[in-house]
């Protein structure tokens, strides 16, 4: 049975209802990942078999989303979990069990070419399969955009490191990465397609998990957030050749009708944008929720932002304030 030691109000009403309303024979129940939401995950070993149960607290999270969301996507042949029961009122999914080994687990500099190219066929489904027009997911705009940039200067900027960007700095900072990112061919946008996202169940393929947020948007922002990705880094050269080839498929597809070095521009501003949001999140999630383990990831992060800073002359002024003000005041970037 469940270890006692977990045992919280949420948690013993996940347990009534998978053994009362689903009749399900426990004979053990333990976390089965972290999750940097208010969500909470636990494997369920019965005697039907094991799944995943979800604990999404309603006034935090949107089940009704999720399981939305997932059709939308398992429709367009990406394997999500199965939703096999659902408590939209409590909060709580049983979900099909993806497994425990996720993409990162695997990566190494000889695994890298393969699952990247498993990740990118998934991708490439996402972005062809979906119908932007009636698939009724938030439009990521410029106000979108501009929240999510916002939750950088406060959270990392403000609160973590005490600075403020000078307004104009940042006025002009906002419109050329909304500029960039309206700029592009619209498509179904995972927001969250990363290594720790992609798991490698049993059978051999890929399970994408975390769709939740899912939004209609730019072309190149799940491509840079797997290629860039905050957890692991790569040679430069090993990125521009994936995104060099993935550019030529979806040109191919007609997805995509730029040359690839207005696409590595857009990938690149994308990506700086997604960046400076997850620096922000990493400091919420310290500040705001008690995990102080995202702070390990801001280094990486932020090597990115200085890494494309450099390589447009716009953002030279924003790279000054990076190197003249940000880098003194919080030593782990140095």
């Amino acid at each position: 049975m469940y270890d006692s030691s977990m045992e919280d109000r949420r948690l013993a009403a996940l347990v009534d209802w998978l053994q009362r309303d689903l009749s399900l024979d426990i004979s053990q129940l333990s976390p089965a990942s972290s999750d940097a939401s208010f969500r909470r995950y636990f494997r369920v070993v019965h005697a039907g078999g094991v799944q995943i149960a979800m604990d999404a607290p309603p006034e935090k999270e949107n089940c009704a989303a999720f399981i939305r969301i997932a059709g939308l996507m398992r429709d367009a042949g990406i394997h999500v979990p199965a939703v096999y029961r659902s408590d939209t009122r409590q909060g709580f999914l049983l979900l099909e069990d993806l497994g425990s080994e996720n993409l990162l687990d695997r990566l190494t500099p000889a695994t890298a070419d393969a699952l990247y190219a498993k990740a990118l066929d998934s991708l490439f489904e996402l972005q062809r399969n979906v119908d932007t027009t009636t698939c009724q997911l938030p439009e990521y705009d410029a106000a979108f955009i501009e929240r999510e940039l916002g939750i950088f200067y406060e959270w990392f900027l403000q609160k973590l490191v005490g600075l403020e960007l000078p307004q104009p700095l940042a006025a002009q900072l906002n419109r050329t990465l909304v500029e960039s990112a309206l700029a592009q061919p619209r498509v179904c946008v995972h927001r969250d397609y990363h290594s720790r996202n992609l798991m490698l169940p049993a059978n051999g393929g890929l399970g994408v998990i975390d769709f939740q947020d899912a939004v209609v948007g730019p072309i190149s922002y799940d491509p840079v957030s797997l290629l860039r990705d905050c957890y692991i880094a790569w040679p430069e050269h090993r990125v521009d050749e994936w995104a060099q080839a993935y550019h030529a498929r979806l040109c191919e597809s007609r997805l995509l009708d730029a040359d690839y070095p207005q696409f590595r521009r857009w990938f690149d501003l994308m990506g700086l944008q997604r960046h400076l949001k997850a620096i922000g999140i990493f400091a919420r999630l310290h500040l705001r929720d008690g995990k102080p383990n995202y702070l390990a990831d801001i280094p990486r992060t932020f090597a990115y932002v200085e890494s494309v800073c450099a390589r447009y002359p716009e953002l030279g002024q924003f790279r000054q304030f990076l190197q003249d003000s940000l880098k003194p005041a919080y030593p782990p970037i140095r």
